[in-house]
């Protein structure tokens, strides 16, 4: 921003991850800065998102090929501007990004800490975003399609929904496979980085489709348990989900979300929802909407197709997450055994 327009700004969205904002109050927190022997003149200027903090310079603009003059608008990161371009704006909505990793995120008008989540400042400006973020989700697709089956997907580019027929002919908990889809160490809720995968209850009757339908159900089953928690906090439940991202062409993917969470999942028509939040707040700055709510009032993407819980499910689904929820506490110790192991010391 600095070198762009020669104002040293920021967006409260983007001061927060520094771990010197104080997000509930939109300052920075002059308890850390002190600790540190800082200040807030050293400090970026946080503003509102949506607000314009500068204007390319020439200079800048002569580098980058941007026109002199164009504004420059606070924004955030791509979960904040996904929770924009979905309209997650009020209570009871959330999205949820199935994409390299799978993000969801639920508004909440009040301000809220717990370890099940992370809290960031929604791009309206209003409001806050409470993030269940899993590492894992089309990026574990790709690991089990190509490094474990083997698949050639340019040679058999069919071979994704030769995988979605076979998985959605199963029945729910892949006969007696349950899967921990840690396999970048998990940040909400237990936030270890030593955590990893673990698939439990293989045997010699289990094939690729129990894989790839326990891969499904295992990022489902960590959205459930996450919900659920946030759902605490809120004090109300969540809707529906509002799903983005790769994964969401799903249709097998989008149903056991649906069955597993209890929650009817609305596949929006935009996929890139992350640049339309960003698209929706650069119109806030440039002054075509009088604030974000008009704006994603306008623009905001829109579910066209939905699946709703299946009833017949909710009861297989909740023992799997009774079961689910016990399975990184049961292994913990032994996943860090493991760490240790690897790392030699």
């Amino acid at each position: 921003m600095l070198q762009l327009t020669g104002e040293f700004a920021t967006s409260w969205a983007s001061a927060d991850p520094t771990g010197f904002f104080d997000l509930g109050h939109h300052r920075y927190s002059t308890e850390i800065l002190d600790l540190l022997g800082l200040s807030t003149g050293q400090m970026p200027r946080a503003e509102r998102p949506g607000t314009v903090l500068g204007r390319v310079s020439a200079s800048a603009a002569e580098v980058t090929g941007l026109g002199a003059g164009t504004p420059v608008v606070a924004g955030g990161g791509d979960g904040q501007a996904a929770g924009l371009g979905t309209g997650t704006l009020g209570a009871g909505s959330a999205y949820l990004n199935l994409g390299t990793a799978s993000v969801s995120g639920v508004y909440s008008p009040d301000y809220a800490t717990d370890p099940a989540f992370r809290t960031m400042a929604s791009l309206s400006g209003d409001g806050f975003i409470f993030e269940v973020c899993l590492r894992t989700g089309t990026f574990l697709v790709d690991w089990f399609v190509k490094g474990v089956f083997g698949a050639d997907t340019d040679a058999d580019p069919d071979i994704y929904a030769t995988l979605e027929r076979e998985a959605a002919a199963l029945p729910v908990g892949s006969e007696g496979l349950l899967l921990m889809p840690y396999w970048g160490g998990v940040m909400t809720p237990y936030w270890n980085n030593d955590a990893r995968g673990a698939i439990l209850g293989l045997s010699a009757e289990h094939g690729r489709a129990h894989l790839y339908r326990a891969m499904m159900e295992g990022i489902a089953l960590d959205l459930a348990m996450g919900y659920a928690e946030i759902g605490k906090v809120l004090g109300e439940p969540i809707d529906q989900l509002l799903a983005i991202g790769g994964g969401s062409r799903s249709r097998t993917w989008c149903q056991i979300v649906a069955d597993a969470t209890g929650k009817p999942v609305l596949c929006s028509d935009v996929v890139e929802a992350s640049a339309l939040g960003a698209a929706i707040t650069a119109a806030v700055g440039a002054g075509w909407y009088a604030d974000a709510h008009a704006a994603a009032a306008a623009m905001a993407a829109r579910g066209d197709t939905e699946f709703q819980p299946q009833e017949r499910n909710a009861d297989a689904y909740g023992r799997l997450l009774d079961a689910y929820r016990k399975l990184y506490p049961a292994n913990r110790e032994i996943l860090e055994t493991l760490a240790t192991f690897k790392s030699g010391d």
